[in-house]
Parts: structure tokens; C-alpha cells; sequence
């Protein structure tokens, strides 16, 4: 049956699509369905950019449009218990219902919808060497997603280099793991013969948020940046994250999810990605303004990768 079909991929709505619907839409129907008029509550945009930010990153505007109810009743009952807070002192003073006023920004959310439900994509302002950010795709859309290496000290009966992993990776990933190392090896080899660390090195790799499960293709490249990274003990370039498949002969190849990773970039701060040259037209049918103020690198060979993170 599926095979008669036609199949429509359809995406999730990014930051100011939400922002918009939830604008023109959402926040007048919680208004009515709560008996407000506008000038008793006001729902400030940064209000709603923090509940897009902070507290809704699902694709669709379901848990925004509960938020926004929530914080239209909470409103509607502080005026029918008396306890209105007043935006100035004119209507403090007031004691006409009419005139009573809530003001909801950024500033005071948490107390109509309680604490974050997430919290900053970064967990380094600066990447030390052996640390280096990738993007992924999940159910809740594009995230950052940290590769941590470092070197653990072998016991006495250990000898030779190998690898341990955790994070609760899935079998795609681990076998991309495997693979990264493989040619992390070959490329240190070929580039500075001299360095022997991988002879002699017993490195843990880890994806932070162990809780979560992971899995896929796409952190080949972001694998091999931070075992090459902790071989010389040099960071990578600041503010950049890459995502990518690699092959066992430094082929970058094409992966899903562009818009998603590249909204995440953004909401991180992410000033400059490395993407597949495969992905170039992915990335190219992406509306300006998220492609904007964004540095952008397509590659089709990880050599390319290892230049761009690298230089000096």
C-alpha cells in the first residue's frame, strides 16, 4: 500500500515560525477562551521566544499552545482572586477592573510556568583538546551534540592503543566510532609519522547525557576531529560544530537533517559548520534569515575538515 503512496516529508516549524503562529493565533484564542480583554494582559515576544527557547522544542506548537494557555488562566485567576500585580503605579492605584494590567516578559515567565525544561546546548565556551561539537537530529529537532576523548591510564597487563566508549551508543554509532578511529590513525600517520600516540594510547570516548540514546551515521566527522584533537593536544577552532559520515578513506558523505542542525547551530551561537558538499543544496533552500551571519564549509574529503578546524 505504501508503495501506491505518495509520501510528503514535511518538517517542523523552526523558531519564527512559531513565534508567529503563536502571535497571530494562539495567544488570542487562550485570550478569549480565558474572558481577557487585550489590555489586561500583555504576553511580551521575548515572553514567547523563551517559551520557543526553553520550554518547547518539540517540531509542532502543541506544548507552546499549553504554555500559553497556562499563563492566560493563571492571569484570569490573579484578577478574580484580587491578587493582580499592576504594571505602574497609576494602575496600582486603580481599583476599576478594567484598568488592572499584566505585563509577562522574559523577565518574569518562571512564575506562570515554572523553571526551564532545558538548558544551554553548551557545555564548554571554550573546547579544550579531545572536545569537539557535532550536530544531531532528534524527535525534538536539530541539537548539538558533544564528542568528548581523553586519555585513561592502562593497567599493568594492557599494552597497545584501544578504545572504550560510553554514552549509550547505538550499534550505527559505534561502528562509526570504530571507524573514526581506524582512519584517525591513518591520517596522524600520514600527516606527522612521528607521532606515535595512537601506538600506546588508551583513550575513552564519551557523548555526554548518557541517559539518552544515540545513534546514526553522521558524528564520523565530529569522531575523528576530537581523537586527532587529543593526539596533538591541540583544541580545534572555537565556536565551530560539523556534522558528517565518514568513510574508511576520509570520504565526508551526506546526511538528513540540515535545517534542524543548522537551527541548532544557531540557537548555540554557533558562528561557523562544516557540512557535506552533498548537502550544499539542502543547505542552499534554506530560508535567508537562517542561513544569515552563518560561516559554512562544504567538504567532501575529511582533509578538508582537518585544514578548516586546525588552522592557525
Amino acid at each position: 500500500l505504501q508503495d501506491r503512496m505518495e509520501i510528503i516529508q514535511v518538517s517542523g516549524y523552526i523558531a519564527e515560525e512559531k513565534l508567529a503562529i503563536a502571535e497571530q493565533y494562539l495567544v488570542p484564542q487562550a485570550r478569549n477562551s480565558s474572558g481577557l480583554k487585550p489590555d489586561n494582559v500583555e504576553l511580551h515576544s521575548s515572553a514567547i521566544q523563551s517559551l520557543i527557547k526553553w520550554y518547547c522544542r518539540e517540531s509542532g506548537v502543541r506544548n507552546l499552545q499549553k504554555q500559553i494557555e497556562k499563563i492566560f488562566r493563571k492571569a484570569a485567576f490573579k484578577f478574580v482572586s484580587g491578587n493582580t500585580k499592576t504594571q505602574d503605579e497609576e494602575t496600582k492605584t486603580s481599583e476599576k477592573k478594567e484598568q488592572q494590567h499584566l505585563s509577562v516578559s522574559a523577565d518574569n515567565l518562571k512564575d506562570y510556568v515554572g523553571n526551564p525544561l532545558f538548558i544551554s546546548d553548551r557545555m564548554y565556551e571554550i573546547t579544550p583538546p579531545g572536545v569537539v561539537m557535532g550536530l544531531a537530529w532528534t524527535a525534538m529537532g536539530g541539537s548539538t551534540l558533544y564528542i568528548e576523548t581523553v586519555l585513561s591510564p592502562p593497567s599493568k597487563e594492557e599494552t597497545g592503543g584501544k578504545i572504550s566508549m560510553t554514552g549509550q551508543l547505538g550499534d550505527v554509532m559505534k561502528e562509526s566510532v570504530e571507524i573514526a578511529y581506524t582512519f584517525a590513525k591513518s591520517l596522524l600517520a600520514e600527516k606527522n609519522p612521528s607521532n606515535q600516540f595512537f601506538q600506546s594510547a588508551h583513550i575513552h570516548l564519551h557523548v555526554p547525557e548518557g541517559a539518552t540514546p544515540k545513534d546514526g551515521p553522521s558524528a564520523g566527522c565530529t569522531i575523528v576531529s576530537a581523537l586527532l584533537s587529543l593526539a596533538i593536544n591541540k583544541p580545534v577552532r572555537q565556536n565551530i560544530a560539523m556534522t558528517g559520515e565518514v568513510s574508511l578513506t576520509g570520504k565526508v558523505l551526506p546526511v538528513g537533517g540540515i535545517k534542524e542542525k543548522t537551527i541548532a547551530a544557531k540557537r548555540s551561537d554557533i558562528t561557523c559548520i562544516i557540512l557535506p558538499e552533498v548537502n550544499r543544496r539542502d543547505y542552499e533552500d534554506l530560508p535567508d534569515f537562517i542561513r544569515e551571519g552563518m560561516e559554512v564549509h562544504f567538504v567532501s574529503e575529511y582533509s578538508q575538515v582537518h585544514d578548516i578546524i586546525f588552522a592557525s
